[in-house]
């Protein structure tokens, strides 16, 4: 077993890094000073996995070094958050000297929140029982004494669930607190206090914008929620039927009546706007009658399709999302023909790795 990997970089340094290259990679479009949201450094992460190593009588947690992909020991994990280090032992804890829990265990994932709720999967190389179902509820009760938790078995074609499948998260923004309903494997912002400046950075950003507001790639409503009170009218689009769903219970539980979602790719919104195609899942959303000035992006990695690029290029204010550079530049350079980037951003989503998570607000040229 090898020891865990250290870092030598400052939090500050690394930071400033990050900063200094997407100023640089942004330069062609924009030249003033990029806004910067730093991280806490420990605690930040909302989600977390850890394969499980049997050794003998003992029990725990491994993960596998980047650059040698041998395992190391790992008994506290500072970058998660404090809910999801008091559980990692406690867990320990409980399931080593438990024969059934443990047989065959081989992952733990958490999913937490600033709501301290949280989600622990266990994952299995073999079938869960009645027997496995009775020790995983008295494995429950006894963390509930202390934590908000719900507990899932998960083994090849098998899901047991014994509270909920879900967390309902507490985000601060703008003065309100929002609830989000938070899927387990589902995707979520994993940094929860830099996905507040995200938020609020948006906010800033649509401050004096009229008219209604188009979201692509909206998961669970992490933006539409939040800024439906600076538009008419929301409409959002996502392709993942576990989010759209998450997304109708956070706009009914944070009592938003200007939000729609739809369940449609990118490239399916783009042909119905377009009048191309007619879907049954846009039933009831009368986009005739909406008057979209602005458009919110929040890509995959792999950015905006050309079809989409083209699509977006008719609004006058685009708010871009990106959580890879390189391919919002790529984005930039089609765009730039018809609009300019006047506020850019850094959100150090990810401490003390290479990925940056950026944002960009975009006018029509006069």
């Amino acid at each position: 077993m090898s020891t865990v990997p250290t870092t030598t970089i400052t939090y500050q340094d690394q930071l400033q890094a990050k900063a200094d290259t997407l100023t640089s990679l942004l330069s062609p479009f924009y030249k003033q000073a990029l806004d910067v949201y730093p991280s806490p450094e420990q605690h930040y992460r909302m989600r977390a996995e850890f394969r499980v190593w049997h050794d003998g009588d003992d029990l725990y947690y491994i993960m596998f070094n980047k650059e040698t992909k041998t395992p190391y020991r790992v008994d506290e994990f500072p970058a998660a958050s404090e809910t999801i280090n008091a559980l990692m032992k406690r867990i320990i804890e409980l399931v080593k000297p438990n024969a059934v829990l443990r047989k065959k265990l081989f992952q733990v994932d958490f999913l937490s929140g600033l709501s301290q709720e949280c989600v622990i999967s266990l994952l299995y190389h073999r079938q869960l029982d009645d027997e496995w179902q009775a020790q995983a509820e008295a494995l429950r009760t006894e963390l509930n004494k202390k934590f908000k938790v719900s507990v899932i078995g998960r083994a090849r074609k098998q899901k047991l669930i014994l509270g909920e499948d879900f967390i309902i998260e507490e985000l601060p923004a703008d003065g309100k607190t929002y609830q989000f309903k938070h899927i387990e494997n589902s995707f979520t912002q994993p940094n929860a206090y830099v996905n507040t400046h995200m938020i609020e950075w948006a906010i800033a950003q649509s401050q004096g914008l009229t008219g209604d507001l188009l979201e692509l790639y909206c998961g669970a409503g992490n933006f539409s929620i939040p800024l439906a009170a600076h538009f008419d009218h929301v409409v959002g689009t996502e392709i993942a039927k576990p989010s759209v769903e998450a997304a109708q219970f956070n706009i009914a539980v944070n009592q938003i009546d200007n939000v729609q979602i739809a369940r449609l790719s990118a490239e399916e919104f783009v042909e119905a706007l377009a009048g191309k195609r007619q879907f049954e899942r846009l039933k009831g959303i009368e986009l005739a009658e909406r008057q979209f000035n602005t458009v919110l992006v929040d890509p995959p990695r792999a950015g905006l399709d050309p079809a989409t690029t083209q699509m977006i290029s008719q609004f006058d204010n685009i708010i871009y999302i990106s959580c890879n550079p390189h391919t919002l530049v790529d984005n930039l350079e089609a765009l730039s023909a018809t609009h300019e980037v006047s506020r850019a951003a850094l959100f150090d989503q990810f401490p003390f790795t290479e990925h940056m998570e950026s944002g960009v607000l975009l006018t029509r040229k006069a």
